[in-house]
């Protein structure tokens, strides 16, 4: 029996800490976007987000210690290739906490959906396997709990939200 929970704790303990495989679904945008080859749901694993044009910058954030180096898609490049058409995202993490970001915060030089953190792919106790991060160091206005509040680690899914 104590063989069985010591094996147990261990496999929960690597999943926890292991980055993402390139096969598992790591990303899944629904709502008002346009028809994906396979329906109106559109998935990304790890390949696929790493295969969009990617973007990267450097910044310090309010929960780590010093400049950290973020790699990933922008969320603006991400929501041009599924056909996003709406006013409002819903943002969700693996354990369905939930956030709301308004489509204009979609922009160049804006929010990037990061897989990587500082070269290294972020494990899901590290705030991975996605984390939607503003670079904060470039604009004022993303210095505020506005943004962070939309700074959410641990993204599984992405909702756009229909315009009125």
């Amino acid at each position: 029996m104590f063989k069985t929970i010591t094996t147990t704790l261990s496999t929960s303990v690597f999943f926890f800490a292991a980055p993402a495989l390139a096969e598992e679904t790591v990303l899944t945008v629904s709502g008002s976007v346009a028809a994906s080859d396979s329906g109106e749901t559109w998935t990304f694993d790890m390949a696929d987000l790493m295969a969009m044009p990617s973007d990267s910058f450097e910044t310090t954030t309010i929960w780590t210690e010093g400049v950290q180096t973020f790699e990933g898609v922008s969320l603006s490049v991400l929501l041009d290739h599924v056909g996003a058409d709406g006013a409002e995202l819903s943002a969700v993490a693996l354990n369905d906490y939930a956030v709301s970001i308004p489509m204009a915060d979609a922009v160049a030089g804006g929010p990037i959906i990061s897989y990587s953190q500082n070269g290294e792919e972020m494990s899901v106790r590290n705030k991975g396997p996605l984390w939607i991060v503003y670079p904060y160091d470039v604009n004022e206005d993303y210095k505020s709990e506005e943004y962070y509040s939309r700074s959410i680690w641990q993204l599984d899914r992405i909702e756009v939200m229909a315009g009125n």
